[in-house]
């Protein structure tokens, strides 16, 4: 539709100039008439019929410009809109196969890069669905409708006419060239700007703690002279590309009226060919100067799509076996489960067993960098183990419906990430609108003891936590996750050190909210430290990957080995944290 419309605004658009020719052709056949009727009786008669006839050539111009300008119209609503849904499918496809991917796919690449493609890449490859698209076929459908309505009339003369065209379009691209490579370099410059700017106002507490807000600045201005370097070097460029357009356009027009106007003395064309040839030269003029562009616009687009199909041919590594609904009990088993993190080639799990047993409490303690976490991220299925199985109610979490399985899982991850949205939006992330009240908020909210900190912000659950939760406290953030988790009301719990950043008497308030409501749900709580308030059923201790000890409390103190030494050292630094001060 969209080539059709092009067709017929190019059609009219090529009759227009020849309406102009029989004007001008009227005009300058009507001279002597004017002066051998004037002073005479019949001067107003003939001025009468020779002001409609213009008249006449004059609306017809109008209506050929109307006419144009609708199937213009038209043409744009075909291929730029067209280009603009593909823009619109094609991010969605792009967010959709992001959130599909694994986690090691974000480790490998960074948010920049990301964003860059889904966003600067699509609009690119939009520019070629769209415009680069729509003036080509323009270019090629008014080159053939003039050049053919030109060599009707006169076939020297165009040759002459058009004669400096070819060197405009050569002159366009190898400029064009120029000015692709200079705003590159320009968008790669504003890209990091906008990196330092971020980061700045990101981490404006670490600048301003160690007093580097004037390095900072010298540091930004620096880069911004870069960037004013490069857009005067731009501009420079641009100077010269317009002025050398309208002086080849120029001399185009000059030779169509120094050769038309000797051919018009010789008797070959009329006064009105010459007019008719100067509008068809002004009317290529944009079409062929605009080759340059578009190629650019090609090129351009030709990278990008190859980056985003870059992505896009990334296959997810977790998937769905199945899309039958699941109800979990909440009997886990690990079987001989071994991990290996693929970007960075640590082992970090070897040979796991372990079987909680449904409403059981366990316990997994380790150092730093033991393997604990990555049970937890097994277990939700952000990754896949190497070795071995995990099992959920005696079945293979691979052959589980992915979504229903995390729908009914609670994880706490130890990072904790809040989106710029409400406290209440942030609490109830996991649910379903239609499932989500106020009442169902604040009671999550009451058991991970976070209820009375947000009655104290301004509008309470209606309070913008800001990027990344920074307007909250650690501790603040910590508990707004836990309730996060908790509203999902999920028969499995996992909480991956989720208590770090808050002080000991929340922590004991937290764990007291807790034991009600993890009656007779299964519960995993990954931590370097001993929670001595909570009762559980299993204790299992790792270390570099392996269990080490496997037990309950009082089990592994008659052991004496390493959850024994770990709980006296424990006790030992909470007396003497509570020790009076002499």
């Amino acid at each position: 539709m969209g080539i059709l419309f092009i067709a017929c605004s190019n059609l009219f658009g090529v009759y227009a100039p020849q309406v102009v020719r029989h004007a001008v052709d009227l005009i300058s056949g009507q001279i002597a008439y004017h002066q051998l009727y004037s002073g005479t009786g019949l001067f107003d008669v003939f001025m009468k019929q020779f002001g409609t006839a213009i008249l006449f050539f004059g609306l017809l111009v109008v209506m050929l410009a109307i006419l144009r300008g609708v199937f213009l119209f038209f043409m744009r609503q075909t291929i730029i809109v067209m280009s603009r849904l593909i823009e619109y499918d094609q991010k969605n496809e792009i967010f959709e196969h992001y959130q599909r991917l694994h986690l090691d796919f974000y480790k490998r690449n960074n948010t920049g890069d990301l964003m860059s493609r889904i966003t600067e890449d699509v609009s690119r490859v939009r520019m070629y669905t769209g415009p680069a698209i729509m003036y080509s076929i323009n270019l090629l459908v008014l080159f053939f409708m003039v050049i053919y309505t030109m060599v009707r009339v006169n076939f020297e003369l165009t040759l002459y006419t058009v004669a400096p065209l070819p060197v405009l379009g050569y002159l366009i691209y190898y400029v064009n060239g120029i000015i692709q490579r200079k705003s590159e370099a320009i968008q790669q410059q504003l890209s990091f700007l906008t990196t330092i700017s971020q980061e700045s106002f990101s981490g404006i507490r670490v600048v301003k703690s160690y007093v580097q807000e004037k390095f900072m600045h010298q540091y930004f201005q620096k880069e911004c002279e870069h960037y004013k370097t490069n857009n005067l070097a731009l501009a420079k460029v641009e100077a010269v590309y317009f002025p050398v357009i309208f002086l080849l356009v120029g001399f185009s027009t000059i030779l169509t009226i120094f050769i038309g106007g000797a051919q018009v003395i010789q008797g070959k064309i009329s006064a009105g060919n010459i007019a008719e040839f100067v509008i068809y030269i002004n009317m290529l003029t944009w079409p062929i100067a605009s080759v340059g562009w578009v190629m650019a616009l090609v090129q351009r687009a030709a990278a990008s799509q190859k980056r985003i199909d870059e992505f896009l041919n990334v296959k997810p590594d977790i998937t769905s076996a199945s899309s039958a609904s699941i109800v979990v009990a909440g009997e886990i088993e690990f079987k001989k489960v071994s991990f290996t993190y693929p970007s960075t080639g640590i082992k970090a799990l070897k040979q796991i067993s372990f079987i909680v047993k449904k409403g059981h409490r366990m316990a997994v303690i380790g150092r730093t960098g033991s393997g604990k976490s990555t049970l937890g991220q097994l277990l939700v299925r952000m990754y896949d183990p190497d070795e071995g199985e995990i099992l959920i109610d005696g079945v293979n979490i691979k052959s589980l419906n992915l979504p229903a399985l995390r729908r009914q899982v609670g994880y706490v991850s130890q990072d904790v990430f809040l989106f710029s949205d409400t406290v209440f939006n942030n609490i109830g992330f996991g649910m379903n609108a239609s499932e989500m009240d106020a009442e169902s908020v604040k009671t999550a909210a009451t058991y991970a003891v976070v209820h009375q900190d947000v009655l104290q912000l301004p509008e309470q659950y209606e309070t913008v936590v800001g990027e990344r939760g920074i307007t909250l406290s650690g501790g603040q953030k910590q508990r707004i996750s836990i309730a996060r988790a908790l509203i999902k009301e999920p028969q499995i719990l996992v909480f991956d050190d989720c208590l770090s950043a808050v002080d000991a008497q929340t922590e004991k308030n937290i764990l007291g909210y807790l034991n009600d409501f993890l009656q007779n749900r299964t519960t995993i709580i990954i931590t370097h430290r001993i929670f001595s308030l909570f009762n559980f059923d299993q204790i299992i201790v790792i270390d570099d990957g392996q269990i080490i000890e496997q037990g309950n409390h009082q089990s592994l103190m008659k052991r004496r080995g390493a959850y024994f030494d770990l709980f006296e050292k424990q006790q030992s630094e909470e007396r003497k944290a509570t020790a009076p001060v002499e």
